[in-house]
């Protein structure tokens, strides 16, 4: 299945066919634009010439943090985000051999050890886990027993919750206005 979640063709084929790339989206996903977070690993290779955790987990620091700041930058935070993407390259090869997709493909995993193996990763909490989770139930194809349950709420079917409900244009408008409600319930 394609991954649609930048409205630009060429960063939601790097999504789709690049399990980093999907993964660095999620990661640069907060307090930038839900687009933003996901175009960067497009930026990052155009910049750096590959999305492959030797590579960047292998680049000098400022020198990829430099890559994050060019215009327009990677992420709204490009030194700390530079510095959590290195992060998570070198868990990804002390871990998984540099290969994303094992996470979720390895041992053929349930939904609760996905998402133990994704909380572990740099910079990926419970929530970031959980609907990370549901992205690849949903629209990648992991069927592991127990997914929907371990991503709760977010694996639930037909909700507008996070990005792993984003398909098209419609539906990014759909999980924007389920954000905004559920701001405005928290404040009352």
């Amino acid at each position: 299945m394609a991954i649609h979640l930048t409205d630009d063709a060429a960063a939601d084929a790097l999504l789709t066919d690049n399990p980093l790339a999907l993964l660095i989206g999620m990661l640069l996903d907060q307090q930038v634009a839900m687009e933003t977070a996901f175009a960067g690993p497009l930026k990052i290779q155009e910049r750096v010439g590959a999305i492959d955790a030797r590579t960047i987990a292998g680049a000098d620091p400022e020198e990829f943090a430099a890559a994050f700041k060019q215009t327009p930058a990677v992420h709204r935070f490009p030194g700390s985000m530079a510095a959590r993407v290195q992060s998570l390259c070198q868990a990804l090869i002390d871990d998984w051999d540099g290969d994303a997709a094992a996470i979720w493909t390895a041992g053929e995993p349930d939904g609760a050890t996905v998402l133990k193996r994704l909380k572990a990763l740099p910079g990926f909490g419970e929530q970031k886990a959980r609907i990370f989770l549901a992205l690849l139930g949903k629209q990648c194809g992991f069927d592991g027993s127990g997914w929907r349950e371990a991503s709760a709420p977010y694996g639930e079917p037909g909700s507008h919750r996070s990005v792993a409900d984003i398909t098209s244009p419609e539906t990014l408008l759909l999980v924007r206005e389920a954000k905004r409600a559920a701001k405005a319930a928290a404040k009352r």
